[in-house]
């Protein structure tokens, strides 16, 4: 039985990767520290290398209680897994301009600008006249020396300790539902209360992504624990697929991202 029919095809190659990292680790007897990882890629790290390797032990970490975005260090079993060793470095961006609004997207385009590479930034925390956000430690003085602008405002940054982090518990909220299959169309229309048409325009659009991909099949089936993310409208995942009804109908359990 194929390890890869657990997973979409587009995830095929995260899943080389991880596995190469596994042998590394196995072959020198030495830890490695992987860039930063979404959630759903740390879901594919914890089923390949699983909870029970009594050879290979695995952490996550990106900076905070409740960051999104996480570096892992897969290690041998007798390492010891230390917050430092996951080389983070916590900035904090202030600007003077009132009634200047800069959002998640602005700073994170501000980046891609730079030519940084998005493994390279963890979670981008925004509030009403300051910015902060998790970054690989050796990138800290190039960012701190070229990063001066977001959406024309001048900026400062300063490096904080991570003790200091903006802590931001999300919240969600679950809800029943029942839906003829479990297609993306199908399943967008009914957690966010559209009409099919509406969720295949959205889909096709490009508007809505998958475990942080952009999908643009309204076919695509949904698994349980997938994260979706519908522009404009917030985000949801499928906590879990209850079975059928009588009548073939699945009956899931959704949770949105509250506001």
């Amino acid at each position: 039985m194929s390890i890869y029919q657990h997973f979409r095809k587009h995830e095929h190659p995260f899943v080389d990767q991880v596995l190469s990292w596994k042998e590394q680790v196995e072959r020198t007897y030495s830890y490695y520290l992987t860039d930063f990882l979404d959630p759903r890629e740390q879901q594919i790290v914890t089923t390949l290398i699983g909870t029970t390797n009594e050879e290979i032990q695995f952490s996550f970490f990106g900076g905070g209680n409740h960051t999104e975005r996480k570096r892992a260090i897969i290690a041998p079993y007798y390492e010891d897994i230390r917050d430092q060793d996951f080389d983070l470095t916590l900035l904090e961006g202030s600007f003077p301009e009132r009634f200047v609004k800069i959002q998640h997207r602005d700073i994170l385009g501000a980046f891609m600008s730079l030519g940084i590479d998005r493994k390279k930034i963890g979670d981008i925390i925004v509030t009403d006249d300051m910015f902060q956000l998790v970054i690989t430690s050796e990138l800290a003085p190039y960012i701190m020396m070229n990063f001066t602008k977001v959406n024309n405002v001048h900026i400062e940054l300063k490096e904080r300790p991570k003790s200091r982090i903006l802590e931001k518990k999300d919240e969600w909220v679950h809800q029943h539902h029942t839906v003829s299959s479990l297609r993306l169309d199908v399943v967008v229309k009914e957690i966010y209360q559209m009409s099919r048409k509406d969720a295949v325009h959205y889909i096709k659009g490009n508007r809505v992504k998958v475990n942080f991909t952009d999908i643009d099949d309204p076919s695509v089936p949904l698994l349980a624990h997938d994260l979706l993310s519908v522009r404009g409208h917030g985000r949801s995942k499928l906590v879990e697929i209850k079975g059928k009804t009588r009548k073939d109908k699945f009956r899931i359990m959704a949770a949105r991202l509250k506001a």
